[in-house]
């Protein structure tokens, strides 16, 4: 068995965020604007979900992710499962960085990222690990639950577009044809055993004003 439907939810924003920082794995907490979005996220789950039982809640293990779980945990009323593997793409030597100090400092090595190919020596997670430790790390939390239960995952904005890429069988070095998913939003992946992929995608980049 496993769980009918999979939410992806992003965490909310950071002062990175706001900033145009590449994250990567370094942990930044949410700020204020982050707060509020993960309070009205999680009162608009909820809603979203419509009555359907959440059979778990999987959240990446650094803090952005986690402190947007424990707002969604206290109104769906069930616990957080950290999973270090939810974290989200490492960018190594991009890390830290604004767009502007990219484009001036590391203008070359930026460039070849943009295009994909990103040089050895800046240490980039490459896309099909991700995908590889994504894909592992979710189809096991949603093979423990039930088919009538969701699996609701927070994680981050480039991990979760490779994983939803890779659940529903394209190629993650071709990158994801739809706009990613932004601060606390969230996307539904159903599970139909009879299609392959069995994976489709039913709903992306829901946000609380929908809601």
């Amino acid at each position: 068995m496993t769980a009918g439907r999979i939410v992806l939810v992003r965490h909310g924003q950071t002062e990175y965020n706001r900033a145009g920082r590449v994250q990567g794995t370094i942990d930044i907490e949410l700020n204020a604007t982050g707060r509020e979005q993960a309070r009205l996220c999680a009162e608009a789950l909820p809603r979203f979900l419509a009555g359907r039982r959440v059979g778990a809640l999987v959240s990446s293990d650094l803090s952005r992710a986690h402190a947007t779980a424990s707002e969604l945990a206290e109104r769906l009323g069930i616990e957080v499962a950290l999973d270090p593997r939810i974290r989200e793409r490492a960018f190594g030597g991009f890390e830290g960085l604004s767009r502007l100090e990219l484009e001036t400092y590391r203008a070359e090595e930026y460039a070849l990222w943009r295009a994909g190919r990103p040089p050895a020596e800046m240490d980039v997670e490459p896309k099909l690990d991700v995908a590889e430790r994504m894909t592992a790390a979710v189809t096991r939390h949603a093979a423990s639950l039930a088919e009538e239960e969701t699996l609701v995952v927070v994680g981050h904005g480039s991990a979760l577009t490779i994983l939803m890429t890779s659940l529903v069988g394209d190629d993650p070095e071709r990158g994801w044809p739809l706009r990613g998913l932004d601060n606390c939003h969230w996307s539904e992946l159903g599970h139909q055993v009879e299609r392959a992929p069995a994976w489709q995608l039913r709903f992306h980049n829901i946000g609380a004003e929908l809601w």
